[in-house]
């Protein structure tokens, strides 16, 4: 490092994977983190929770017009708002965003690629800025989350960000927690991310690391 090149502000300058306060990254931005450093251009990746679209753009962002992105929704909302985004970003050629659940993820992809995802990212809970009384369900999203695994290649990554906090929430964090314990650990491993000075029921970012064999 060069001590005559002026040092950045440290009060000014906000990191850039910081929570919306400043602080450490939010349970997405783990996922983004961690997802950043895995996945490399002509990559295949799913969004299982297309939402508003900011996760499907940041995948299709990383890997390029060369890859492959496939994003699922139950809301067409959610699906519509996605495929704007990406259109917008100039991805709108390179990305299928399916009207589905994610359950539906095995069926809806082509078989070719089954067992070839480098990445595939969770968030859920509800669509931000929408009847907060649709969520993501724990039956289908323990669905969802076993198929991700045999759709990941080796030494791919799933991600699932999780908010105990709202109304049926609890129990889907408990579940993940205790399906994730239950893979065997020659197979995959297993990391959370959590804050834990916190009074509140805060998100979650589990991460699955599909070991090579």
């Amino acid at each position: 490092m060069r001590y005559d090149q002026p040092m950045s502000d440290p009060i000014s300058s906000k990191p850039q994977l910081a929570s919306s306060t400043g602080g450490l990254p939010s349970a997405v931005g783990w996922s983004q983190l961690l997802l950043t450093d895995r996945l490399r251009p002509g990559d295949a990746v799913v969004d299982a929770t297309a939402g508003n679209g900011h996760d499907t753009l940041f995948l299709a962002s990383l890997v390029g017009p060369q890859g492959r992105v496939w994003a699922f929704d139950v809301q067409e909302a959610a699906v519509l708002e996605t495929r704007r985004r990406l259109t917008e970003a100039g991805f709108g050629e390179t990305c299928a965003v399916i009207h589905a659940g994610h359950e539906t993820m095995r069926q809806k992809l082509p078989e070719a690629f089954h067992g070839r995802l480098r990445g595939i990212m969770f968030n859920l809970g509800y669509l931000p800025g929408s009847d907060k009384s649709i969520i993501t369900r724990t039956e289908t999203t323990l669905q969802a989350v076993a198929s991700a695994l045999d759709l990941l290649a080796d030494g791919g990554l799933l991600t699932v960000a999780v908010y105990p906090g709202h109304d049926g929430g609890a129990d889907e964090q408990r579940q993940i927690a205790e399906w994730a314990a239950s893979l065997p650990s020659r197979r995959y491993e297993v990391q959370l991310f959590l804050p834990i000075n916190r009074s509140a029921s805060p998100p979650e970012c589990w991460v699955v690391w599909k070991r090579p064999v």
